[in-house]
């Protein structure tokens, strides 16, 4: 019987599920559907500081570096690098990413996150859970003992996620984008500060070819 793509590259079967939520790794077969939603509103005000700035350009721009960003992940998946870029499905229809990110994960133990939902998805908890997902693959399934977070000072609703899912203040650090400096506020949240969602989240995929390319 010949490979599947899961069993020749492991990222590929792992999926994650919590409520109407279904979590799990881009297909190419996805990526039409994941360029269309490219092309859709994520921010209110799309001035704000807190916009991405791989967002903040011409819209067939911003889809091929999408795209070459997913192709990208997937080609340095190691122990010493990795990005879990999870595209997020609500009942079968793709409203996001969510993703969990390490480098020398079996020294530090420690993720970072990062994720993005259209408007018409946004305001009915999928960002909390979402998160949460990740957070109890991270902590309850690869042995992660920290998770880090950050978001522009005056992204209210991802500060409100973080605060919701157990982080805590963590200092602050500046970036700059164009000609602006930015502040972001820093966030951490342990296994023991975690709050966790009030449905189960389910792991499947998490073969042990996955755990050695991720150094769990």
């Amino acid at each position: 019987m010949p490979d599947t793509l899961e069993t020749l590259y492991p990222p590929l079967g792992l999926t994650l599920h919590a409520g109407d939520l279904t979590l799990r790794l881009l297909r190419d077969a996805d990526l039409p559907e994941y360029a269309a939603l490219l092309r859709r509103p994520i921010f209110a005000d799309e001035a704000a500081d807190h916009v991405f700035p791989w967002y903040a350009v011409d819209p067939e721009d911003r889809v091929r570096g999408a795209l070459q960003f997913q192709w990208t992940q997937r080609a340095v998946a190691a122990p010493e690098r990795w990005n879990l870029t999870f595209g997020i499905w609500a009942q079968d229809q793709l409203i996001g990413t969510q993703d969990v990110v390490a480098v020398d994960f079996p020294r530090r133990r420690t993720v970072t996150s990062g994720s993005w939902l259209t408007r018409d998805a946004q305001g009915q908890g999928y960002g909390k859970l979402m998160r949460q997902m990740v957070l109890a693959l991270a902590f309850d399934h690869l042995d992660a003992q920290r998770a880090e977070s950050e978001a522009v000072l005056g992204n209210d609703p991802s500060f409100g996620v973080s605060r919701a899912c157990g982080y805590a203040l963590n200092g602050t650090r500046v970036t700059v984008t164009g000609d602006r400096p930015l502040v972001h506020q820093c966030f951490l949240v342990t296994p023991e500060t975690f709050v966790r969602p009030q449905v189960p989240v389910t792991v499947e995929g998490l073969v042990p070819a996955l755990r050695a390319m991720l150094g769990a």
